[in-house]
């Protein structure tokens, strides 16, 4: 009704008789106009904080993808670091041993009482052969006991059947070692009247056919002479930490062998 009046009044000429009539109804109205203007003040407004909050979203969508991407890449290539220093490492042990030798990746593992091996990602397409030795920067890791041609798998030392011919650098008393259940390794067949003591670094002695010489094996933990046997009980802790190993170095040239004594 107010809004009828006001339309009707709007079309008076000025000093016209309904003039002061009119001005009263535009100040009755003014307050509703007011409201009116308020309301489509703020419906502006809200419309123009909606769609800001919308392109505020989509930044921050943006933003953080971009910021995930930069972290898989910071990841990425830290690894790439580290791998690089590891296969440094190794190129740099080959040229110490001045042996032919091929670096590979391991990609697998078993360890169960049955055996210890793991899988590397190289195999006879890589010139890759049974009985080969297998080292790491630590030490002596185990030898091939099977390749196909893009993987092999190595036996390591400290599996039950595993045995290679080593000695005590300090004393230089001879004997095998084995691998025993705990995960550890054992050196048989030493005389209880050596010099064997804990501390004491045991290195291969070349004299297998499959390990050069001087190949760091482990450090001996205990020696006992328990029991009434003729040998030493000598526990030794591996140089290498099988669990923990990402690439090693396998020993394609074999190390030199021994003449056999001809007679006559």
């Amino acid at each position: 009704m107010l809004w009828a009046l006001h339309l009707l009044s709007a079309g008076l000429a000025p000093g016209a008789r309904a003039e002061k009539p009119s001005l009263g109804l535009l100040w009755m109205l003014k307050p509703v106009q007011t409201v009116e203007a308020n309301i489509a003040d703020d419906s502006t407004g809200f419309v123009h904080d909606y769609f800001d909050l919308v392109n505020v979203r989509q930044e921050n969508k943006q933003l953080t993808e971009e910021v995930t991407s930069l972290e898989s890449q910071r990841t990425r290539l830290a690894e790439l670091e580290v791998e690089n220093r590891h296969l440094s490492d190794l190129l740099e042990l080959r040229e110490v041993l001045s042996t032919e030798a091929v670096a590979a990746r391991v990609i697998g593992a078993d360890a169960t009482e049955v055996s210890s091996t793991l899988i590397l990602s190289e195999g006879s397409n890589d010139g890759l052969r049974r009985d080969m030795a297998v080292i790491s920067t630590e030490g002596v890791v185990g030898k091939l006991i099977a390749v196909a041609p893009n993987a092999s798998r190595v036996l390591l030392i400290n599996d039950h059947n595993a045995g290679l011919d080593a000695f005590d650098q300090r004393s230089r008393a001879r004997g095998i070692v084995g691998g025993v259940l705990d995960g550890n390794l054992t050196m048989k067949y030493v005389d209880r009247t050596e010099d064997v003591k804990p501390g004491d670094a045991v290195v291969t002695s070349g004299m297998d056919g499959i390990f050069p010489r001087g190949l760091l094996v482990g450090q001996i933990t205990q020696v006992s002479q328990e029991g009434p046997g003729l040998f030493l009980n000598i526990d030794i802790r591996p140089a290498a930490d099988f669990r923990k190993l990402e690439h090693v170095l396998i020993l394609t040239q074999k190390p030199p062998q021994l003449a056999p004594n001809v007679n006559g």
